[in-house]
């Protein structure tokens, strides 16, 4: 249990963080998209509501994630006969907060999960910290972007099993992230637990994201939204997002999404 929540733990953070980098890289030099991604990532980070969505793995339901933002929960609190407060958006930063719980094939307890990633003022990340558990394993990682490092802790049955300090350099090459953590083992792992292999993702690879401005139905309407995607370990990694921000769909590895419930409603 704890060596393949340490897994998920791992493959998640390290594509957050990938993203985050690759931002922090590129995303103010206005690459030429179909969409921008900073407009995009604008409406995520100022979407007025939660959004609420329902986990399917294989088509069958199996748990739920709900995604905030700290303007979204100000923009709750605002009275809606009257405009709200000027500058609202443009305060001494944002934060994003991801929560929820899922249950993945054999697992015989539900994985809870818990995320919050903060911004500044001009969304630059700077802070990260994930929670993952099950029964009674504990994952957590946390990382703060002016220390360049990564911290992570595992607990399981009241003891501290694991906790080291990594660099962003480690984060960016699984491989050596991997023999890190998991030693020797790490290289028979995935293959016993039909995992996907991170080591096979090269030092440095950089995540590379597309945006563009479509149309999809939902419900019996057609609707505009931005979508984002990109590749990860050979597969498609997708996101559809309102015009106003919120998270619509998402589409992941091992046939595992994430909609709101309407999504599929005639």
């Amino acid at each position: 249990m704890p060596a393949r929540l340490t897994f998920l733990a791992i493959a998640a953070f390290w594509l957050t963080m990938n993203v985050l980098l690759w931002r922090a890289e590129y995303g103010s030099h206005g690459d030429e998209t179909p969409v921008p991604l900073e407009l995009v990532w604008k409406k995520i980070l100022t979407a007025p509501d939660a959004s609420s969505l329902s986990v399917y793995q294989n088509g069958d339901r199996s748990g739920y994630c709900e995604i905030s933002t700290s303007v979204g929960q100000e923009m709750a609190a605002v009275d809606a006969d009257r405009p709200p407060p000027e500058g609202l958006a443009r305060h001494a930063g944002y934060q994003i907060h991801l929560a929820g719980n899922i249950a993945l094939g054999d697992f015989t307890n539900r994985l809870k999960f818990d995320c919050r990633l903060s911004f500044s003022n001009v969304s630059e990340w700077r802070e990260v910290e994930l929670k993952i558990s099950a029964h009674q394993t504990l994952v957590s990682i946390h990382s703060v972007a002016t220390n360049q490092m990564v911290h992570l802790r595992i607990n399981g049955g009241g003891a501290n099993l694991m906790e080291k300090d990594l660099t962003f350099a480690d984060i960016q090459n699984p491989n050596a992230l991997v023999r890190a953590l998991l030693g020797n083992v790490g290289d028979t792992l995935f293959g016993a637990m039909d995992l996907p292999d991170l080591t096979t993702v090269s030092a440095g690879q950089k995540v590379a994201l597309r945006a563009n401005r479509t149309r999809v139905k939902i419900g019996t309407e057609a609707v505009p939204i931005y979508r984002i995607e990109t590749d990860f370990l050979g597969h498609s990694v997708l996101v559809d997002v309102s015009t106003l921000g919120e998270i619509l769909r998402v589409e992941l590895p091992g046939n595992i999404s994430a909609r709101i419930d309407e999504w599929g409603k005639p």
